[in-house]
């Protein structure tokens, strides 16, 4: 395997393109009637099957662009096509697993997880047989009549997993989902996701501000420089084996090569954003 693994990225051209975000550009009006430049033009293409993490300083857009693709926003300018169609409002395509988890506190873990497919017409009995098996598939095949104040933060993440999988979307879409939790936690978590991904490596766009985290979970991480007007900058294919075991995968010499290549071009952002956000602008 080669000790330089870092060129720049391009997505598997043997792979279908599913995602691309083209010349996107994502403005907000302001209050005084002027506009905020969130995101420059952008693109990005990703490829079915493949596990896409995005990196970048505070506040540069990568929400921003999870947004658009999920169709929670409009750009205002470029586009978002979804399996080569231009995607008009919502993304029904694609499942979302916020930063937030989306528990309904009166509801119990089953009938948290199977409330997706009821709402889809499933019937009650076979979405609450099928919750059961997620339950199981994420570790909590006891906690069903449990109710969310009851569990710990990780295991909520694990009913939120079994939310948005249920449903079996097309794509996932994963805005820093494991940024609440502990250290140790967080390990386990991007462990599970590993492992719920294998089975049928569904395309993936995860936001994340933990670089490490980006490395260990990715096939490619791209980089966004800071806002405003921010900008896809860079993109790196990451060349580390799978099957992957976060905890091993970190002590790996090339996964410390690989650290320290892409935060050769990253920090400077990070180091921008964090001024900007200070109000120090020299």
């Amino acid at each position: 395997m080669s000790t330089n693994p870092l060129e720049i990225a391009q997505p598997n051209q043997s792979r279908e393109t599913v995602i691309e975000l083209k010349d996107i550009q994502i403005s907000f009006k302001l209050a005084d009637g002027g506009r905020f430049d969130a995101v420059a033009e952008s693109n990005l293409k990703v490829a079915e099957n493949e596990f896409v993490a995005i990196v970048g300083p505070t506040g540069c857009g990568k929400s921003t662009l999870l947004n658009a693709v999920a169709g929670l926003l409009v750009p205002a300018g470029g586009a978002v096509e979804i399996g080569g169609q231009r995607l008009q409002g919502l993304n029904r395509k694609a499942g979302y697993l916020f930063q937030q988890d989306a528990l309904m506190p009166w509801k119990t873990v089953l009938e948290n997880v199977a409330i997706g497919l009821e709402i889809a017409g499933v019937p009650k009995a076979q979405a609450r047989e099928q919750a059961r098996g997620w339950l199981e598939k994420v570790g909590l095949g006891n906690f069903g009549d449990r109710y969310p104040h009851m569990l710990s933060g990780g295991q909520r993440k694990r009913v939120g997993l079994a939310q948005v999988l249920i449903r079996n979307p097309k794509y996932l879409l994963m805005d820093e989902p494991f940024g609440p939790l502990d250290a140790q936690t967080r390990v386990i978590m991007g462990d599970l996701l590993l492992d719920l991904w294998s089975q049928d490596k569904k395309a993936v766009i995860f936001v994340t501000h933990d670089l490490e985290e980006a490395i260990a979970l990715a096939d490619r991480v791209v980089i966004m420089s800071a806002g405003p007007r921010a900008r896809i900058m860079a993109e790196y294919r990451i060349p580390l084996a799978r099957p992957r075991e976060i905890s091993e995968i970190r002590l790996d010499n090339q996964f410390h090569h690989i650290h320290r290549e892409i935060w050769g071009a990253l920090k400077e952002e990070v180091l921008k954003g964090y001024r900007q956000t200070s109000g120090d602008r020299q």
